[in-house]
């Protein structure tokens, strides 16, 4: 029986585990699916789950081996370089083929006032020139701490789960889920009086809300961008596709 790995508990690997467990009840596929485990209560996909970490391309090369896996597909979200990276350097090791799944990212109309920034430093940088007192932030909880040394503005930052400290001492941190709607988002942004949108290029349709009302708004947008895959590693952004692949 083949067996494949699925990196990530986004919607798209959760989408590409039941296909592939659709096709289990043909007897082709084994499906194991691996969460990281840094959300609470993560949506759940069908079949075998792992979570926590496998420690690093060592770890993930000794268990793709002990677990005779046969394909890897990479459906972490698209700023999880790291696992990323792991995942190419264990597929590299051992021979298992590698597919890189991602949701396309958001794309900017001649109505949006974006202003794209290769990382998240950038964008702090970048706040800290602009005539601003308030901030939107939705860039994870895990990056505040890239934003404490911002003065003389409040960030309202959002997150699924509580951040770990250090935090800025100007924030007020929102514990929410999506997916979103543009009603709510115009809300939001008009009862905080938010002057400029910080974000990533995520891309789907849980979040993209949040872009649609800054464009009704007028709101401008620090968008940063998403870090490139590894070199010679393929990426699709189909579920469909990456599936006739992992089922290959």
């Amino acid at each position: 029986m083949r067996r494949v790995l699925i990196l990530g508990g986004t919607a798209e690997a959760r989408a590409l585990a039941a296909e592939l467990a659709g096709e289990l009840a043909g007897g082709g596929t084994h499906v194991v699916s691996s969460l990281a485990g840094r959300v609470t209560n993560p949506r759940l996909p069908v079949g075998e789950v792992r979570e926590g970490g496998f420690g690093g391309p060592d770890g993930l090369a000794a268990w793709l081996t002990a677990e005779r896996i046969d394909a890897v597909v990479d459906a972490t979200h698209p700023f999880a370089a790291r696992m990323t990276a792991s995942a190419a350097e264990a597929s590299a090791r051992t021979g298992v083929p590698l597919l890189i799944l991602r949701r396309p990212g958001w794309r900017e109309s001649p109505d949006d006032a974006w202003r794209r920034v290769a990382s998240l430093e950038e964008a702090a940088a970048r706040l800290a020139d602009m005539p601003v007192e308030r901030v939107f932030l939705t860039t994870g909880r895990r990056s505040l701490p890239v934003f404490t040394g911002l003065s003389g503005v409040w960030l309202l930052a959002r997150s699924v789960d509580p951040p770990d400290a250090p935090v800025p001492a100007n924030v007020q941190v929102l514990l929410d889920r999506g997916p979103y709607t543009v009603e709510g988002e115009r809300s939001l942004i008009l009862e905080h009086r938010l002057d400029v949108l910080v974000t990533k290029d995520s891309g789907g349709e849980m979040t993209v809300a949040k872009l649609l009302a800054a464009r009704e708004l007028g709101l401008p947008v620090i968008m940063v961008d998403r870090p490139p895959p590894p070199p010679g590693v393929r990426a699709v952004d189909s579920v469909a596709v990456a599936a006739a692949w992992a089922q290959g």
